[in-house]
């Protein structure tokens, strides 16, 4: 028997489409803002354990897979299709795509894999700039995909507890 969509099934739809649209636009802005105002390397707000500073990454997190802007691109690409079939065509047969809280998760990862993909085709490599210095130079794409990834762990988390405890 097919699912019959209630309004809030549709008000999930929005709430996701919005997480994508705010944090891709909120990622976009911020590179714009950091390659018009910064020369590469230049870097402000140097507080001592916090830095605002120019880089280009041309890999993946934490400088992994150097130079590899195509295959970076086809992984980002696959990734997107994945993530819309699981929360737009499979949430009926799989109601854990279908929570608020693991829909949130997936349009912060979601968001944050489009934000690299942009710069990836339009420039060849990511714009970072958010520099802690015990960590490796970030931007907004990538704390939005890495926020996203801990809520759907956790999300699958509670869901195995829950599911233990029932049995």
């Amino acid at each position: 028997m097919q699912k019959v969509h209630r309004p809030r099934d549709k008000w999930r739809d929005v709430v996701f489409g919005g997480i994508v649209l705010l944090i891709v636009l909120a990622d976009q802005l911020t590179k714009t803002w950091i390659r018009t105002n910064l020369a590469l390397g230049q870097s402000v707000s140097d507080t001592g354990f916090f830095r605002i500073i120019h880089v280009q990454n041309t890999g993946a997190a934490f400088g992994l897979f150097q130079d590899h802007s195509f295959t970076l691109t086809i992984v980002d690409i696959v990734g997107i299709v994945v993530i819309l079939v699981l929360v737009l065509l499979l949430r009926s047969r799989w109601s854990f795509y279908d929570g608020m809280l693991v829909r949130t998760g997936m349009g912060l990862v979601m968001a944050g894999t489009i934000g690299n993909l942009i710069d990836r085709l339009r420039l060849g490599h990511v714009t970072d700039f958010l520099d802690f210095k015990v960590w490796p130079v970030f931007n907004v794409a990538d704390s939005s995909t890495v926020i996203g990834s801990i809520i759907i762990a956790c999300c699958l988390i509670f869901m195995t507890k829950t599911a233990r405890h029932q049995e």
